[in-house]
């Protein structure tokens, strides 16, 4: 069932594996390689027939303009990827995926959620608003298309 919309023109809803080339679209165009955040075709291919997993597409008309990939194991969830493509940015798209992947986690009934995202990311401060903490940091996690490393940080929420 589609959540309500997070922009007058914007619906949320579950996504499916043959809804993969959309989501390699946006990825694309959210993440690129300067900072070796996206993951691969098969890294998403892979994960989403997993028990637990669950992909979320945002579209707006026909197409897609942002994505969320969770996990949900025993009582946590972990939020794996979110985007929003850069010309839909600034719309809420980001935060109702946020909401969506909470509200499911409480549905689910996990206790506590998790993410991980590269130390700079603006995306951070929405994470913070939502009321996540930092927990953690993985030093020169990430690897960009020049060479350089940035760091990943871990956060997590108690439901």
């Amino acid at each position: 069932m589609a959540t309500p919309a997070v922009s007058h023109d914007v619906r949320v809803e579950p996504g499916t594996a043959d809804q993969i080339d959309a989501v390699m679209r946006v990825m694309d165009c959210a993440f690129g390689d300067r900072f070796g955040e996206a993951w691969t075709r098969s890294q998403c291919a892979g994960i989403l027939p997993m028990s637990g997993v669950s992909l979320v597409v945002a579209r707006d008309g026909d197409g897609a303009v942002g994505f969320s990939l969770c996990r949900h194991v025993a009582d946590e969830s972990e939020l794996l990827l979110l985007a929003v493509s850069p010309d839909h940015r600034r719309r809420g798209i980001g935060r109702g995926l946020l909401r969506q992947f909470l509200d499911r986690a409480r549905a689910d009934g996990a206790s506590r959620v998790h993410l991980e995202v590269r130390d700079g990311n603006p995306a951070i401060e929405m994470y913070r608003s939502a009321g996540f903490a930092p927990v953690g940091r993985r030093r020169n996690y990430y690897y960009g298309n020049d060479g350089r490393q940035f760091d990943a940080l871990t956060f997590s929420l108690d439901l």
